[in-house]
């Protein structure tokens, strides 16, 4: 027998672990509806995880050093009118954080930076332009405040957040409600899954379909897909025989797949994530009690199986942390947020190493929060790569960056609206205060004024 050859990779031993009990976030109330969306979005500062709320949509927002039992009282972000579907952190503030909705909007919410101390109900903008559902919203990765969103109503419109206006409309390329969408690198292009069975490659300022695939995979359960390179694209789907697919595509030749691997029988829709700096792609099934992870390369077969992570429950949703929030000095690679029916659970992907020094090869300099290029400059056809930051010496938390909406309102003159800022959040913390205090003076002179009131009646009285 000959021995087998095994593929050398400094991935091939990375291994998943979930944090210990104290560190997860217990007792939320994780949403139940049968969307395929992550319900969950974290970033360096907070977790946010859709929850169930009667009268409404609504999802919680944590520090994420709020980590233990979740408070019932716990405020939340409740301003849409029916569940919310999808939610997204922006890439370029980690205060700011888009939601999308059964009630047809998109809202803007800005978080202020210790969390919330009382239910939010007024978002920083709504943008309204869809007649379905909103299952759908991601921001560009390169340009400030240009946000895409997706709807039932089979249209993708793309926002300038900053002046609360839809300017790209393509409504007329989706024939059936579409499964997801995704910006490719540098935020040119998208790629988009559809019911009607077609991934689609959009050059979106053009309106123009660049390139189209019918049925990557048999099956009539969803598609999802993600670009892995400038022209390369990753899906997953299902067979005709429902089992379930992952493949590989070259973009410029789409008859045929670089690759097609069969996974498994089970029934969840596979959510990838990818990493373009360590070229890895994470499967995490909706309803699995696993992540399967694999290694994109240049060369056949393109997608190398890892490992996978499994525990006992399943998940009903996922975050991902983005790179700059890893811990570097230990070798962590990835960091996903794991919703269960009643907690949210952090796994943590780690490379072993012995030393503690920092792992150049492993942590390449990776997109930081400042953004590239503005909406106008992207929106006019500018394109720009990411700005790299080095994680050396560990992520630094910059300032908190003020966003500002300018809309266009009935009068001819233009309205700007600045976001709140950390002082009048002091100020009407330090309100509440007082009136507490109040509030505890007038207590005790009630009782005093009733024991006075209880003594004369019983001096009458006798």
């Amino acid at each position: 027998m000959t021995p087998k050859v095994v593929r050398s990779s400094k991935f091939r031993h990375v291994f998943g672990t979930p944090v210990k009990a104290d560190q997860c976030y217990d007792d939320i109330k994780v949403s139940q509806m049968t969307w395929d969306s992550n319900f969950c979005t974290v970033n360096p500062k907070f977790l946010a995880v859709v929850v169930d709320s009667s009268g409404g949509g609504a999802f919680m927002v944590l520090p994420l050093s709020k980590t233990g039992r979740v408070d019932k009282s716990v405020p939340v972000v409740c301003g849409h009118t029916a569940p919310v579907l999808d939610i997204e952190w922006c890439p370029h503030n980690d205060n700011i954080i888009a939601s999308g909705s059964e009630d047809c909007t998109v809202m803007i919410w800005e978080i202020p930076d210790g969390g919330l101390i009382r239910p939010l109900t007024e978002p920083v903008v709504t943008l309204e332009g869809h007649s379905k559902r909103v299952g759908i919203v991601t921001w560009h990765p390169t340009a400030s405040n240009v946000l895409l969103s997706a709807g039932c109503d089979n249209v993708v419109i793309i926002w300038n957040v900053g002046k609360g206006e839809p300017v790209i409309t393509l409504d007329d390329i989706h024939t059936d409600i579409i499964y997801s969408a995704a910006w490719n690198y540098n935020g040119s292009l998208i790629v988009t899954s559809c019911k009607d069975k077609k991934v689609r490659i959009i050059d979106p300022r053009k309106g123009d379909v660049v390139v189209e695939k019918e049925k990557p995979h048999e099956g009539s359960r969803p598609v999802r897909a993600v670009f892995v390179s400038e022209r390369k694209i990753l899906t997953t789907g299902f067979s005709r025989m429902s089992e379930r697919q992952v493949a590989v595509w070259d973009t410029k030749k789409f008859d045929e797949a670089l690759t097609l691997q069969e996974l498994d029988t089970s029934s969840g829709v596979l959510l990838p994530f990818f990493d373009p700096d360590t070229s890895i792609v994470y499967l995490c099934g909706k309803g699995d009690s696993s992540i399967r992870y694999f290694e994109i390369t240049d060369e056949a077969p393109y997608l190398h199986y890892l490992s996978m992570f499994t525990s006992k429950e399943s998940q009903r949703g996922m975050g991902y942390m983005p790179k700059r929030g890893l811990e570097v000095n230990k070798c962590e690679i990835a960091r996903f947020y794991k919703l269960h029916e009643r907690k949210c659970e952090p796994i943590v992907m780690t490379v072993p190493r012995k030393s503690d020094l920092f792992q150049e090869d492993l942590y390449p300099n990776t997109a930081g929060p400042d953004p590239a290029i503005d909406a106008d400059e992207w929106f006019s056809g500018k394109n720009s790569q990411p700005i790299l930051i080095s994680l050396k010496d560990g992520f630094v938390q910059t300032k908190n960056k003020e966003f500002k909406v300018v809309r266009n309102v009935l009068e001819s003159k233009t309205v700007a609206r600045k976001s709140p800022s950390a002082d009048s959040g002091l100020q009407s913390d330090s309100a509440v205060s007082s009136l507490i205090e109040e509030v505890k003076k007038l207590k005790a002179r009630v009782e005093s004024q009733e024991k006075r009131i209880a003594e004369l009646e019983e001096k009458v009285g006798k």
